[in-house]
């Protein structure tokens, strides 16, 4: 497929990469380091006062390995385990309680397991993550000394790899990068871009005939390089036996080993998971001679720490939540009378809150109603309530709807300031801060978009909610899923261990029909007597950029009464020929041309900022000085530095459907060229086509692979952990 894929997709590529093209990212080597890098982008003029997203975001960051360096110092005793095992599964398992223990385990630790795994305990407070000092947040993180990232220079040119991965290098392997590179030249391959074949090129360059396929070095830099581009396609996990075979298509000659080697050197962990059994024999039976019966099967699984980790906080986090009654605010006659006043499943979402310390509610774009009425019935109550959504597109759309409700009382009318991002309200920057013991100081936290939340997000949102506190996660399960790892939402609705309340508010229209027909796998004729819907058929994708310019710049505008600016086009990935890339260039060329003085923007371009993976926050260019790329982004000023534009600066006239995803736009032109079809599913058509509010054009090049889509390609599926480790935990709801 010659459309380039947008990263961590359920839409695109797989979990483990077993051929030749790589899973994984959107962005090129540059920049997705550059995205990674602690270097916030600055508000020279604010800084003082408020904590930028980018800056926001860098702390959200540092209370997340501050909460699994203290989890890590808190675990005692092994990693739990469900059952017996035994041959390479259980092996694996000893190391990793070899591991856990402190010691470097040899040869004789693969032996026979411990026992079994213990109960889950009892749902405690955990340890709260400190609240973001805003005075303390630093204009941007020292990065690697000079001399550091010129060491590394030579040694990358030693090896025939590409001197300007130096400032990368250094600032990953930190201070004697060089040695640490020259005794393990596989450590390359951590850095964001590096292939396998080419840290392999590298290698062999610097160790010579020491190099070697079955080296141990090279064997744990692949596993851990799989387990990387796993989770960039969503997966908080594998399976042992996919690993390992993923990892002889790389040319490993003993997976096994190499497991293993990973797991002693503490780079990954393993976990085992109880199957659920089939057949007659059933929890608690047993054989005539009061024998247990046959031991039950496991799955065992290899993940990296930080989201074992996460997934593991996640879960306790939830399960206090359900456990534990909700702080008395207001009296039970007040929720009722608050769900009399509201109408239909609002009502149902009212008297849910009331009773339970989380809850699911789930619907369309209309459902969001919903969640607007149970703030301002919390409001009345004297709740101290927010709603938070993952990025500021969801956030500015939520703030607009809670604007336009229909006048109440002051006292109960919540402002749209109540609706901040995750990101803002975790670190301060946005909504109420943190009470005195590090909590949010918050009675109800309504999460909008939730299905965008992965399990390292959600591990803080948890984390940080007080005792008493109520927590509802409201979205729409059709969408793409989170782009980052795990399926919070999805996996939370399949566990049924809270509440569920399925709005029935229907989107109104024709989109509406249209999109709620692709929710369930039909894609049907509709009436649009205004033209709401649009197919405008093309051969090839050079006609169909040039359908595209003409329908943002003409026929949308003139047609319909939307301009271009509040247009949005959507397509399946960055390259290829009818990518975000060229159809950038194409509209910009048509709506703001310019010679480009500043890394190929002008002031007025419209543009997406990247601070972080996962981060996207859309824009436009105002000007540019000494001190970088000046941005208008969600009504904030971000400075990018000049450093930092070519990797985390794109244009964003077009955009890919995860970067649209919380957005809505009066029109949305969806383009679907002939080489994306291999990108197409039904999440991806039904998040594309749900952007557009009054108008959607179709720029159609993929015949018949746009309905089978629909009806066929579902959201591939991701290995996570949260609903084994929240059902020991919690009781299942009726």
């Amino acid at each position: 497929m010659s459309t380039e894929p947008e990263p961590a997709t359920e839409d695109t590529a797989h979990a483990v990469d077993t051929g030749s093209e790589t899973p994984g990212t959107a962005e090129p080597a540059g920049a997705a380091s550059d995205a990674r890098s602690d270097e916030p982008a600055g508000d020279g003029s604010e800084a003082a006062a408020q904590v930028s997203e980018v800056e926001a975001e860098l702390a959200a960051q540092r209370i997340e390995r501050e909460r699994i360096e203290r989890r890590k110092a808190e675990k005692q005793g092994p990693i739990d385990a469900g059952g017996k095992l035994s041959g390479s599964a259980a092996d694996l398992l000893a190391a990793v309680r070899a591991v856990e223990s402190g010691e470097k385990p040899a040869a004789t630790v693969f032996g026979a397991p411990e026992p079994a795994r213990r109960p889950a305990p009892e749902p405690v407070r955990p340890p709260r993550p400190a609240p973001a000092e805003h005075s303390a947040a630093p204009a941007g993180p020292v990065g690697p000394a000079p001399e550091t990232v010129q060491s590394v220079r030579r040694v990358l040119a030693e090896g025939g790899a590409p001197e300007g991965l130096a400032p990368q290098t250094a600032a990953l392997l930190g201070e004697g990068a060089q040695d640490a590179l020259r005794a393990d030249p596989w450590l390359l391959l951590r850095v964001a871009g590096v292939r396998p074949e080419q840290a392999d090129g590298f290698a062999r360059a610097l160790l010579g005939a020491e190099c070697g396929p079955d080296d141990e070095r090279r064997g744990r830099a692949v596993t851990v390089w799989l387990l990387e581009q796993a989770a960039l396609a969503g997966h908080t996990a594998l399976e042992l036996p996919r690993l390992t075979a993923t990892l002889a298509q790389r040319g490993v000659p003993d997976p096994d080993a190499a497991v293993q080697s990973t797991l002693a050197e503490g780079e990954a962990l393993a976990f085992q998971d109880a199957l659920e059994e089939t057949g007659a024999r059933r929890e608690g039976e047993q054989d005539e001679e009061g024998e247990e019966g046959e031991e039950r099967p496991v799955r065992v699984l290899i993940g990296l720490e930080r989201y074992a980790l996460a997934e593991e906080s996640l879960a306790d986090g939830l399960a206090r939540l359900v456990n534990s009654a909700p702080k008395q605010d207001g009296s039970a006659a007040d929720w009722e009378q608050a769900a009399a006043s509201a109408q239909g499943s609002a009502a149902e979402l009212i008297r849910a809150v009331a009773g339970h310390g989380l809850v699911l509610h789930t619907g369309g774009e209309a459902s969001l109603a919903e969640p607007a009425a149970l703030l301002r019935a919390a409001h009345a109550l004297g709740l101290r309530a927010w709603a938070a959504a993952p990025g500021p597109l969801g956030r500015d759309r939520f703030a607009a709807l809670l604007g336009a409700a229909p006048a109440e009382p002051p006292s109960s009318e919540p402002e749209a300031s109540a609706a901040v991002t995750v990101t803002g309200l975790l670190t301060g920057a946005e909504g109420p801060g943190r009470d005195a013991d590090g909590a949010l100081d918050l009675d109800l936290l309504v999460v909008v978009d939730a299905p965008q939340l992965d399990v390292e997000a959600g591990a803080l949102l948890a984390e940080s909610l007080p005792d008493g506190a109520r927590l509802v996660l409201a979205g729409d399960p059709a969408v793409l899923w989170s782009v980052g790892p795990g399926r919070v939402f999805a996996d939370l609705l399949a566990a049924r261990v809270c509440p569920q309340i399925a709005s029935r508010r229907p989107d109104p229209g024709p989109l509406g029909e249209l999109v709620s027909g692709i929710g369930i796998g039909e894609l049907g004729q509709v009436e649009a007597p205004g033209k709401e819907v649009v197919i405008v058929p093309v051969r090839d994708a050079g006609e169909a950029v040039h359908r595209t310019v003409q329908l943002v710049a003409d026929s949308v505008p003139r047609a319909i009464g939307v301009p271009a600016e509040e247009t949005q086009v959507i397509t399946p990935g960055h390259g290829g020929a009818a990518g975000t890339r060229v159809l950038n260039a194409a509209l910009k060329e048509r709506l703001n041309p310019g010679p480009g003085r500043f890394g190929g923007f002008d002031p007025g371009d419209r543009v997406v900022h990247t601070p972080v993976p996962g981060r996207v926050l859309p824009g436009r260019v105002v000007t540019a000085d000494a001190e970088g790329l000046h941005l208008s982004c969600a009504g904030e000023t971000v400075i990018v530095p000049r450093d930092r534009v070519e990797g985390s600066v794109r244009h964003g006239w077009a955009l890919t459907a995860h970067q649209a995803l919380g957005g809505r736009w009066p029109a949305a032109v969806v383009v679907l060229p002939g080489d994306a079809v291999q990108a197409l599913s039904r999440p991806w058509i039904y998040t594309a086509f749900g952007r557009a509010a009054r108008h959607l054009s179709v720029v159609h090049g993929v015949e018949q692979a746009l309905p089978r889509a629909v009806a066929d390609i579902p959201a591939k599926p991701r290995t996570t952990r949260l609903p084994r480790l929240l059902t020991p935990q919690v009781p299942t709801a009726d």
